[in-house]
């Protein structure tokens, strides 16, 4: 499937690399040299089985078989993706569906090195080598906190005013941290948290035991507030909504069954395709 000038020169090239001729013209054009010979009878079987390999790894991405590797904080595990993937498994019970935990940061350096096929993380995600396959969930940020704290319930809080209090925050390595912070910078505030923490369930507690006002989405908060558990303290502004995206290495492909799986994420949103449109 190349040009007559372009077979040639690529005869020539390899001629000269190997320091053999490979090929001698006839009468009828063109014969293999006895170097040639050998050179073909060596090399035919690693052809062989690399064509082979390729037709199998073509049949795998096609095939309703197959491994999904996915990296995840255990928040996004516990709340939203066991029960997509208990589903999924329903679907295609010979699929296996690997689950790595692992923060925002650590799930870009899985993807983005081949460990995980797709990461489910916190946007925004700026790396020119990871790319956004679509977002999936969208959060409310909001401040909770337990019974000491109660007379704040019936009021508009300035979020100036929570400067003043003992703040519950995750880590600062967390996106959510990040556009939390950020977000308060733009409005001159500094929002400085006294207890840092490693997951959402470990926020919920430490604000149900009055250690302090925490920020937790509203999404992972059904329960408490239910129960009275905890109450949210209205701040004016509120929070910005964020979400949190499905994302793959620039150099990677998705397989069809991957792509299935991403559709069916985000159609218990209603989210469609940001960037990717397939």
């Amino acid at each position: 499937c190349i040009s007559q000038p372009a077979a040639s020169q690529a005869v020539k090239q390899l001629e000269n690399q190997l320091g053999e001729k490979l090929f001698r013209r006839t009468s009828r054009g063109m014969e293999l040299t006895d170097s040639g010979k050998m050179l073909f009878k060596v090399l035919s079987r690693p052809l062989e089985e690399l064509e082979n390999a390729e037709n199998r790894l073509s049949e795998w991405r096609m095939s309703p078989g197959g491994t999904i590797r996915i990296s995840a904080s255990d928040t996004y595990t516990k709340y939203f993706l066991m029960q997509e993937i208990e589903k999924f498994h329903r679907k295609h019970p010979e699929t296996n569906l690997i689950v790595m935990n692992a923060t925002t940061s650590e799930s870009c350096e899985m993807v983005r090195t081949g460990r995980a096929d797709i990461g489910i993380v916190n946007l925004p995600v700026e790396d020119p080598e990871i790319r956004m396959v679509s977002a999936c969930r969208r959060f409310h940020d909001i401040f909770v906190a337990g019974l000491r704290y109660l007379p704040m319930r019936d009021r508009m809080i300035p979020l100036k005013e929570l400067e003043n209090f003992p703040l519950i925050m995750l880590d600062r390595n967390s996106n959510t941290r990040k556009t939390l912070i950020a977000f308060a910078h733009s409005l001159g505030i500094h929002l400085h948290p006294e207890i840092e923490l490693g997951s959402i369930d470990l926020l919920k507690w430490y604000a149900k035991a009055n250690m302090g006002i925490a920020c937790v989405p509203r999404e992972y908060l059904g329960e408490e507030l239910d129960r009275g558990e905890l109450f949210e303290i209205r701040t004016d502004p509120p929070i910005p909504e964020r979400a949190g995206g499905i994302i793959r290495s620039e150099k990677g492909q998705l397989t069809s069954l991957m792509r299935e799986f991403i559709d069916d994420l985000c159609r218990e949103e209603g989210n469609l395709r940001e960037r990717e449109g397939f």
